[in-house]
Parts: structure tokens; C-alpha cells; sequence
């Protein structure tokens, strides 16, 4: 290796005897050449510090074109230093911080950490950070504004993402919509048992000898029994055909299919999100590395630990750019998916809020014609009844004492005393 060519300056100061001012140490280079270095300042120069330790000392870089200085083992004059030795010796101001800064880059990913939180891959931002969010539809309760975040089960175990926790509600509202029919079922059973059991009591001999207006009452009331019968069989089936069909019907099969076609399409873009946040916290430790080994290699330039440093430090700044690009990169793709998320979310969640009102509607629709058959039922039953009422009201014990006495009289002639 050829020596670079030293100043007389430094030529002197090397045999210079007198103690080094307090913080400052001499070292060799390996061209046999003596620096400084301030283990405090972490200043180095090659002119010998004066005993004053304000006094300003001249900087390494400026003293020679050292193989240090400009990456290469070529000698060059001392009084033309170039211009890339003074930036790579002295130690760039992006780097040269005080305990406890932290470079431009990471100052703002602190800064993004400090008023948003990412919770299972999706970034939110934290309360009273940033403008207040305004819901898409104030005063609806729509599920479009109240189900981005995952819920946790009680035991705090696992969440259920919001998306989930809607299809749930689907899925309870079609299991309820059954139950809801199967009830109405067993309400037809029970019709169809009582108008048979109606129709049977109507045909009972019980009091059929019964005579008079009260025996005329008293057939209108088994036969009105029959009438009922006919009431109560007639309201079974529509009760059937106008109520439990129309609840068992209503979104057959496919609507679960459908369910999970939205189940699936949600999922997707959740994994596809879940993969882009994965790649930003690849990128942005990568970025930390390399923001690190930058340090590390400026630091080994300060005291001279290599004589490749210059151009080590030179790829650790290129390696450290490309990451930081990279991390741009992942970011604007997470975003990307995760705008595309929101979108779908909002979207597929209104359909479901708008599938869900339907289905109440449907329901309350049918319930309502299980009222009003009930209040027909109740009219037909009173119209059968009503002759009973008239005959009822007719009964007169001395006309039927009358009617009896003339079909049942065994003479009119009354007893008379006897004569002697």
C-alpha cells in the first residue's frame, strides 16, 4: 500500500512531546500516519491539539486525502482535499444527535405510533388524536359505522372480527325465523286437534231427550260446536298456507351460501391486509437494520477501525435509502388494501343491515296475519254462536211446561169426593 503524502504540519506534530489536553487520544493510521480523535466530541483531526481544550482543531478531512478520506489508496495534495472526504469524514447531521433523538425516518414512524394503533393488522387512530371521524350514517345505528374492530369473547381468549359478529346475526336471524315457525306449527296442531275434538262433541246423545225451547237451544249449541269445528279447522290452514309456510320459505338454502360468499370475500381481503402489514413490519425493521449499520459504520470511520469504511458507509446509506423506499412501498400497499377493506366492509355490511330488515319486515308482515286470522276466527266463532244466544234468550219455562203438558197429559179431569 502506497503512504498518502503528510503535511510538514503533521510531520511536526507527531514529534511533538508536550501531553495531550484531557479527552483527546493519538492513534496510527496504517500508512504510519498519526490522528487524533476526542473520545467526548468524537472529533478527529490531524494537526495535535493545543493545550487549550476550546480551541477548535482543524478537521481529519481536510488535512490529507488519506485512503479514509476518499475510498482510494492514491496519494493527492494536501491543499486540494476533496469535496466527498469532507462529507464522509465528518459525521453527517442526520447522525449526529443527542441521546435519545432518533433520525428523520424514525422520528416520523414514532410519530405515526403515537396517534394510531394497529390492532390485528387493522391501524386505527387513538382517542382524541387527530380529526373526530364523523359516522357515515349519524343517528341510523347503521352496522356500517359500528363493527370495525374485533370483539372479544368473555374469557378474553379470542376475538371475533365485527364482520363475523354481523353474519352471526344473520345466521340467529334465520334460526330464529325457523323456531318462529315451528311454533306457529304446533299453534295448527293444536286447531287442528280442537276442531276435531269440537266436531266429535258435536255429535254426543248427551241431552237429546231435551224438550221444549230449552231442547231447541240446546241442539243450536252442538251443532254451533261443529260450526266451531269448521272454524278452527279452517284457521289451521291458513295458519299453515299464510304463516308457517311463508316463515319456513323465506330464504331457503341459498342464503347461507350467500352468507358465505360474503364470509369468504371479507376473510380474503382481511388475509390480504393481514399480508401487507406483515410486509411493513418486515420493511420497517429491515429499515432499523440499516439505519443501525449506517451508525455502526460511521462510527468505525470516526476512529478509524477500517480503511474501507468511507465506502462501506456509502452502500449502508444506499441499502438504507432503498429501505427506507421499500417501507414507503409496503406502506402505500397496506394502505391500498386496506382502503379496498373499508370500502367492501361498508358496502357488504349495509347489504346485511339491509337484508336484516327485510327479514323483520317479512316476519312482522306474517305475524300480523296471524292476528288477524285470530280475529276472524274469534268473529266466525262468535257468528256461530249468536243463535245460541237468541235461543237462550227465547227459552220460557211455562211455554215449555205448556208444549210438555200438551204432548204428555194424561187427562184434565180432576178427582171429586165421593158420595155415600
Amino acid at each position: 500500500m502506497k503512504p498518502a503524502v503528510v503535511s510538514s504540519a503533521a510531520t511536526r506534530e507527531e514529534t511533538d512531546g508536550r501531553p495531550l489536553p484531557p479527552g483527546w487520544r493519538s492513534y496510527t493510521s496504517p500508512e504510519g500516519l498519526r490522528y487524533y480523535v476526542n473520545s467526548s466530541s468524537k472529533e478527529t483531526t490531524w494537526r495535535r491539539p493545543s493545550s487549550s481544550a476550546e480551541a477548535p482543531q482543524r478537521p481529519l478531512a481536510r488535512q490529507s486525502s488519506s485512503p479514509y478520506a476518499n475510498g482510494s489508496n492514491s496519494s493527492a495534495k494536501t491543499s486540494q482535499p476533496t469535496e466527498t472526504a469532507d462529507v464522509s469524514l465528518r459525521k453527517p447531521a442526520t447522525y449526529k444527535q443527542p441521546p435519545g433523538s432518533v433520525s428523520p425516518a424514525k422520528r416520523q414512524i414514532k410519530e405515526v405510533k403515537e396517534t394510531k394503533i394497529t390492532i390485528n393488522c387493522v391501524t386505527f387512530p387513538l382517542p382524541g388524536e387527530g380529526p373526530e371521524q364523523q359516522l357515515l350514517k349519524p343517528n341510523e345505528w347503521s352496522y356500517c359505522d359500528y363493527f370495525w374492530t374485533d370483539k372479544k369473547d368473555p374469557q378474553g381468549t379470542t376475538s371475533l372480527p365485527g364482520f363475523e359478529v354481523l353474519l352471526q346475526k344473520q345466521l340467529k336471524g334465520k334460526q330464529m325465523q325457523k323456531e318462529m315457525a315451528e311454533f306457529i306449527h304446533e299453534r295448527i296442531k293444536i286447531e287442528e286437534e280442537y276442531a276435531k275434538n269440537l266436531s266429535k262433541l258435536s255429535l254426543s246423545p248427551l241431552a237429546a231427550q231435551e224438550e221444549g225451547t230449552l231442547g231447541e237451544a240446546w241442539t243450536q249449541l252442538k251443532k254451533s260446536l261443529h260450526d266451531e269445528a269448521e272454524v278452527h279447522l279452517k284457521f289451521s290452514n291458513k295458519l299453515h298456507s299464510e304463516v308457517e309456510k311463508p316463515l319456513l320459505t323465506f330464504r331457503g338454502d341459498n342464503f347461507k351460501k350467500d352468507l358465505k360468499k360474503y364470509d369468504h370475500h371479507i376473510a380474503d381481503l382481511r388475509k390480504q391486509l393481514a399480508s401487507r402489514y406483515a410486509s411493513v413490519e418486515k420493511a420497517r425493521k429491515a429499515l432499523a437494520d440499516r439505519q443501525k449499520d449506517l451508525e455502526v459504520k460511521t462510527q468505525q470511520l470516526e476512529i478509524k477501525l477500517s480503511n474501507k469504511t468511507e465506502e462501506d458507509i456509502k452502500k449502508a446509506r444506499r441499502k438504507s435509502t432503498q429501505a427506507g423506499d421499500d417501507l414507503m412501498r409496503c406502506v402505500d400497499l397496506y394502505n391500498q388494501t386496506q382502503s379496498k377493506w373499508f370500502e367492501e366492509m361498508v358496502t357488504t355490511s349495509m347489504e346485511l343491515e339491509k337484508l336484516e330488515v327485510e327479514r323483520i319486515e317479512w316476519i312482522q308482515q306474517h305475524l300480523r296475519q296471524y292476528t288477524t286470522l285470530r280475529h276472524e276466527t274469534d268473529m266466525f266463532n262468535q257468528s256461530t254462536v249468536e243463535p245460541v244466544d237468541q235461543l237462550l234468550q227465547n227459552v220460557d219455562p211455562a211455554k215449555d211446561r205448556e208444549l210438555w203438558v200438551k204432548e204428555n197429559k194424561t187427562g184434565d179431569v180432576r178427582p171429586v169426593d165421593m158420595d155415600i
